[in-house]
Order: C-alpha cells, then sequence, then structure tokens
C-alpha cells in the first residue's frame, strides 16, 4: 500500500509516544513471544516510573521482559497467563502474578469480560495494497486482544512475516502505528542428549503414516522430528511449530497430504524458531495462523484423524497425573495447550495422547515418576485424560489399565536406579507381591 504513510500519517508516531496512551490503573496486553512488539514494550518500560498500578499480561515474553524486573515494582505489575522463565522470578517473589487457563480459551478471558483490555501492543507486518497487516507469527491471543482492546497500537515492522490465515487486520483498526524494524527475536535450538533422542525414538514408534502431529517447544519435539525422516505424508496441526517441522518439509516427510481436515495445510497459533522458519512461512498459504481458540479447541482438534499431540511434563504419580507446570508451590510453566491437545487426541478417530519425559531430574538424583505428587504441585493433565507416557526407557500405555496397573506400567519404564524402591512402594500401597 503506497499511501498508506500519508493516509495514516495521523497514527504514525513514535514508540514514546505511542505508550502515552497507557495510564495508571490500564490492563496492557502484549504480544506473545517471538511477536513480542520490542520498541513499544521497551517504550512501555521506560516510562513506567511515571506510572501506577499498571497490569501486564502476556503469555511468554521473550525480550527484556522489564515489565518484571524489581524497578517495576509499584509501577507496572505483571500477570502471566504461562510464566516464562523471564516470568518466574517476579512471581515466585511475590511482584507478579500468574492466571491459570488453557490456551484455546485465553482469548475468551478477554472477550468475555473476565480480563477485559484497556490497551494492546501488538507487532505486524507491512501493510499489503489494501492496508491490511498480518499479526504474523504471534496470532493467539494477541489477534483477539488487538480486536478488543479499547486503544490498539501496532508496531509495524518489515521482519515480521506475513503469515497466512485468520490473522489479518486493517490499519484503519489500529489507534497508533509505529514504525520499527527490528530484527525478530529467534529462539535457538537445543542440543539433543543421547536421552533425548532415545525418547524421541520411542515417541516416534508410535507414529504411522500419514498422521497428523501436535508438537510443543523444546529439545523433546526436536527429537521426535529427528526420528520421522523414514515417515511419510505426515501433516501439522498444532498450537506452534519450529525449524524443524520445515527440515522435514523440505525432506518430503511432511507433505499434509493425508489430513482429513485442512488438508496441504500446515496450521498453527503462533511460531518460534530462526530467521529460516520466518523465511518459509512469509507468504506461505501453505501456512494457516488462526487464534488459539480455533487451531487449540479440542473439537476442532479432534476433527483431524489420526492426530498424534507429543507433550512434555516434571512428573507422573502412580495413578497417571501429569504435573507440567509447578515444583512444589511454585510456578514454573503453564498449562499452555497441552490439555487442549491430549483431550482433543483422545477424541480423534485414531488418535492418540503422549506425554513424554526423561526419567530423571536434577543429574538423575530423582525420579519423574513418583507414588505422589509432592504437596502443592499442579495437575495439568488428569489420569482421565492421560495415554501413552514416555521415557527412554520404553512406552506405558494407561488407557484401560487399573490404578494398580498403571503404576506397575509406569514403574517399567522408571529409571532402573530407582525401581526397587518404587516397587516396594507399589507393594506396601496395593498390598500385592510384585512379579514380573
Amino acid at each position: 500500500m503506497q499511501d498508506y504513510k500519508e493516509k495514516y500519517k495521523d497514527k504514525i508516531v513514535t514508540a514514546a509516544e505511542a505508550v502515552k496512551c497507557i495510564k495508571d490503573n490500564d490492563r496492557v496486553a502484549i504480544g506473545h513471544a517471538c511477536g513480542e512488539p520490542i520498541a513499544l514494550t521497551k517504550a512501555l518500560c521506560d516510562r513506567m516510573d511515571e506510572l501506577k498500578n499498571v497490569e501486564t499480561t502476556t503469555m511468554v515474553g521473550m525480550g527484556e521482559s522489564g515489565y518484571c524486573s524489581e524497578k517495576a515494582e509499584g509501577h507496572i505489575r505483571h500477570n502471566s497467563l504461562f510464566v516464562g522463565k523471564n516470568e518466574r522470578a517476579a512471581i515466585k517473589e511475590g511482584r507478579g502474578d500468574y492466571t491459570p487457563q488453557y490456551f484455546s480459551r485465553i482469548p475468551s478471558l478477554f472477550t468475555d469480560g473476565f480480563m477485559p483490555l484497556d490497551v494492546a501492543l501488538v507487532q505486524v507486518s507491512t501493510p499489503d495494497k489494501h492496508g491490511y497487516v498480518s499479526l504474523g507469527v504471534s496470532v493467539d491471543y494477541s489477534y483477539t486482544a488487538a480486536k478488543v482492546a479499547k486503544m490498539k497500537v501496532a508496531q509495524i515492522n518489515k521482519n515480521m512475516p506475513r503469515c497466512h490465515g485468520e490473522c489479518f487486520m486493517h490499519l484503519s483498526e489500529f489507534d497508533y502505528l509505529v514504525e520499527e524494524d527490528i530484527p525478530m527475536i529467534e529462539l535457538p535450538r537445543s542440543e539433543l542428549s543421547e536421552v533425548e533422542k532415545k525418547i524421541g525414538e520411542n515417541c516416534a514408534s508410535l507414529i504411522k503414516d500419514g498422521d497428523t502431529l501436535q508438537l510443543g517447544i523444546g529439545a523433546l519435539p526436536d527429537a521426535v522430528l529427528l526420528s520421522l525422516k523414514d515417515k511419510k505424508d505426515l501433516g501439522i496441526h498444532s498450537e506452534m511449530f519450529s525449524d524443524g517441522v520445515v527440515e522435514l518439509i523440505e525432506a518430503g516427510v511432511i507433505t499434509n497430504k493425508k489430513k482429513n481436515f485442512n488438508p496441504g495445510r500446515l496450521v498453527a497459533t503462533f511460531l518460534m524458531g530462526s530467521q529460516k522458519l520466518y523465511d518459509f512461512v512469509d507468504d506461505n498459504p501453505t501456512v494457516y495462523m488462526a487464534s488459539a481458540n480455533y487451531t487449540n479447541d479440542p473439537y476442532v482438534i479432534a476433527k483431524n484423524d489420526n492426530l498424534i499431540s507429543i507433550n512434555s511434563c516434571v512428573a507422573v504419580d502412580f495413578m497417571g497425573q501429569v504435573s507440567s507446570e509447578s515444583v512444589g508451590t511454585m510456578q514454573i510453566s503453564g498449562v499452555g495447550g497441552q490439555v487442549d491437545f491430549v483431550r482433543g487426541a483422545n477424541m480423534s478417530k485414531g488418535g492418540k495422547s503422549i506425554i513424554a519425559m526423561s526419567s530423571t531430574a536434577k543429574g538423575g538424583s530423582i525420579s519423574k515418576i513418583v507414588p505422589m505428587l509432592e504437596p502443592g504441585v499442579a495437575v495439568t493433565t488428569g489420569r482421565n485424560d492421560v495415554g501413552y507416557i514416555v521415557t527412554e526407557y520404553g512406552i506405558a500405555d494407561l488407557r484401560g489399565k487399573s490404578l494398580k496397573e498403571r503404576a506397575k506400567a509406569l514403574i517399567q519404564i522408571a529409571h532402573p536406579n530407582f525401581r526397587e524402591e518404587l516397587i516396594s512402594q507399589w507393594e506396601d500401597r496395593f498390598k500385592i507381591k510384585w512379579q514380573d
């Protein structure tokens, strides 16, 4: 759109000018993860001494997250909807808050009056000839926030990919436009350990040609993808995907051809990765981005036959209760889309729900398979929803198993160093002698 600067000249301001619309007691939603509008959040933090009782809210902050700093206390209080590494200290120290909610329902917090928004700060692509910008790699809740907030501020960044899907807004919808071409935040790939590679192999053994996948973030999803190179015609319907998916597309493994729902399309709500990923998704009609209330809706997920969800966790107890977001009462993460996809996979024809984890933590000093979760721990995926549990030592299918049978199956994939102790606790609990 050649004339947008002239047409919207009254809306084009500096970042410092734009954030002056934020007043005391406002609630401010900030674009998610790698879509964070860095110029705007920096400008907000630069003037936080002028403000009182402002609440910022995100799922994961990937920038400097100055709104979580000690300096922000009394001026800005952060309310996290997931809890990433930038938010943990503020929440642990009582300077911030965590609001639990399934990812699929986070947009409804803003639309249904539970968390009404005064201001939305988002990052968008450059406009097309019709004046439309894309929310790019962060549609999730960011699109909804930018639709419903009283004041809408967009950082226009030529480096933001112009993704396709239900993710476009017109420049006329924004109150302020800030032109700042800042390099996109990139997520470095993890180095895979031998344990992670083995877990990936075990998960891959449950995946068949033509299946549709949901994968989370980090080393374990990368390990799974590494083990899928002999598969054919896989599809993607996921809350996010990263570089490993692009590599499997280039290798002809992921084609989306066998998907019965949204065939030919990679469906996601946000993206995190390297510039290679961003170049791939830019103006790519095979990539369909949409809000989390669509991508993560279990009923939408279940429309995909053979949907395989793969997520990770902190611990699993003998009953199959999965804890993925806290250590004791300390919040270290959030529910995210885990339960959305566990339930969607359970409802999918031919679907499988997989929780993958290493068998130990803290350098092998503790077992992640435990008789009981410790007091205060949040149960993320309940025992009635859980399907497969996978470690480097094997696969436990908990479906249709009694509590006694579940616990035995889990012990059999626990680290050998802890099995004797776990067996003793199993025998004491179920009043029966262990037999292999």
